[in-house]
């Protein structure tokens, strides 16, 4: 369904009914929004300050079927552990950082957000910062009212014909594309997940990280904050920019260096920055304050009433449709299955995802293209809700916030195609999921299935049959079939003391290629992997997180 807003919104899911609910909302939220839920006959409790006392908030959320909240209140896990009838939590807004998604999960409780409703005024804070810093205004404008005419002192650049380089061209990025478009800008576009032919569409020129660095005049950054978007944008990258680049962000603190950041604002190599984020919120203090280059404002990207009437209203729908029919829509947390399926489902449901994770943690350029392949008795359950999961879990490395109802939306925004395919009873198990992963350079496939004991297992990586349950941390290899090395990586381990839990192997011929998954106490360290890297026959060695 797309909205008058052009923001798309995945189906509802038709799950149980729940009678007489109450909801309590613990931060502001527009009139318009409580009077939805009183028209749906829906009891509301309104203390929009309680979001602000964890202590009144914990022992008040047991009475309540449903939390509505915004940015203000957080969700702790104690929080969670009182919240004895709680179905449903629903924020306003695309974040969830705000709450304790593993706790709410573990007691069943739905966790919904709005990710569509903030796009369009994120988009347009991104493109207003990036003038305001183009021209100096926020600087002139307070030398202006201090009684100064320092016309020659403001000496600003056009944007048009200059290069707007996009981090992350999904749903808030490709906005800010078109309008850099339409302003004349040229855009080039690095986004891991954008195909092609999207970028196409889009009218960017799709190009890999260090090409942007080098050619862009404008940077502005809409990714997701994630293990391998953290410090994106680092010392070594701004040496790699043009002298004078200018860097705006609107997505989230943490994607830049702040300090090498300072030093490159100092010495001039970057001519200014734009930052609505921060890696420290509230940023009462911070080194980028003090600089004349830099505009700065409060994390106001989703600041406007227009967002945030939409965002309250939006979630006042969502929950209300799930606790009077059952409906959901935007989770996070929950599979799109109903109450009957679920049972025989979910092993299902975790096999899809962790095959889908598997496949996302080691690719690591842009996707084209992903085949979801079932056999056998899989066939006859909701293939859809396996699909979303897959996605989901092959998403998610790179884009953080992703879940099985926003997973295939995501997809599709990025152009990649998603294909199914069902086939009849495999030679030798009674069901079996693969998920092959085509990319820009090459085609990866995984397999799984579920044993009699309901635990998921991978049974082939790229044609090598294997039997590997998936532990929360492993160790990825592939490998040359040659004496030693399993003696040597053991060896390894053990000196840096990081105890092995399972060890896994499979090869396509004695002496050829083989795969090895073993699973970890603990993490890797990247001094361990460096040296296990560098053992005799490793071709590829990758941590992995399940």
């Amino acid at each position: 369904m797309t909205s008058l807003r052009g923001d798309t919104k995945p189906p509802p899911i038709i799950l149980k009914v729940f009678a007489m609910p109450k909801v309590l909302i613990s931060d502001a939220l527009s009139p318009a929004a409580i009077q939805i839920f009183k028209d749906r006959g829906i009891e509301v409790d309104f203390q929009p300050a309680l979001g602000k006392d964890k202590e009144k908030l914990a022992s008040a959320v047991g009475n309540y079927d449903g939390l509505a909240i915004r940015s203000a209140t957080k969700v702790t896990a104690k929080i969670v552990e009182q919240a004895k009838n709680l179905k449903v939590i629903g924020r306003a807004g695309i974040g969830v950082d705000n709450v304790d998604i593993p706790a709410a999960t573990a007691r069943g409780i739905i966790v919904m957000n709005t990710p569509f409703g903030n796009s369009i005024t994120t988009a347009e804070h991104a493109i207003s910062l990036m003038l305001a810093l183009a021209r100096q205004i926020p600087e002139a404008d307070a030398s202006t009212r201090a009684g100064k005419w320092e016309k020659n002192k403001f000496m600003g650049v056009e944007i048009f014909g200059k290069t707007l380089g996009v981090i992350g061209c999904g749903n808030i990025g490709s906005i800010v594309a078109d309008r850099a478009l339409g302003l004349k800008m040229k855009v080039i576009a690095y986004d891991p997940f954008l195909s092609a032919d999207r970028a196409n569409d889009l009218g960017v020129e799709k190009v890999e990280l260090d090409d942007l660095f080098k050619r862009a005049d404008f940077i502005t950054l809409h990714a997701p904050l994630t293990d391998k978007t953290r410090n994106v944008v680092n010392a070594d990258a701004i040496k790699a920019m043009k002298k004078g680049v200018r860097i705006i962000n609107c997505a989230r603190g943490g994607l830049v260096d702040e300090a090498a950041l300072y030093e490159a604002l100092k010495n001039g190599h970057v001519a200014g920055a734009a930052f609505d984020v921060f890696v420290t919120e509230p940023a009462t203090e911070n080194p980028l304050f003090g600089l004349p280059n830099v505009v700065c404002t409060p994390h106001l990207g989703a600041s406007t009433s227009e967002a945030q009437e939409n965002v309250a209203l939006q979630i006042a729908e969502q929950m209300s449709d799930y606790l009077l029919r059952g409906a959901i829509s935007n989770a996070i947390n929950f599979p799109s299955i109903s109450a009957e399926e679920a049972p025989k489902l979910k092993p299902f449901v975790a096999l899809a995802e962790k095959l889908g994770s598997f496949a996302g943690q080691l690719t690591e350029t842009g996707i084209s293209k992903v085949q979801l392949t079932y056999e056998g008795a899989v066939t006859q359950m909701n293939t859809k809700a396996l699909t979303s999961a897959a996605l989901a879990g092959l998403l998610r490395p790179m884009l953080g916030d992703v879940n099985v109802v926003s997973a295939p939306v995501v997809a599709k925004e990025r152009g990649i195609v998603v294909e199914e395919v069902t086939r009849e009873m495999p030679e030798d198990y009674e069901s079996l999921i693969t998920v092959t992963v085509t990319t820009e350079r090459q085609s990866r496939h995984v397999s799984g299935t579920v044993f009699a004991d309901g635990r998921p297992r991978i049974v082939n990586i790229k044609g090598i049959r294997m039997d590997a349950e998936f532990g929360p941390s492993m160790i990825y290899i592939t490998n040359r079939d040659k004496p030693g090395f399993i003696g040597r990586f053991s060896s390894t381990l053990g000196e840096a003391g990081i105890n092995i839990a399972t060890f896994h192997v499979g090869r396509d011929a004695p002496g050829g290629n083989a795969v090895a998954l073993i699973e970890i106490d603990g993490e890797l360290p990247e001094t361990v992997l460096t040296k296990v890297r560098a053992l005799p026959q490793v071709q590829s060695a990758k941590p992995l997180r399940f």
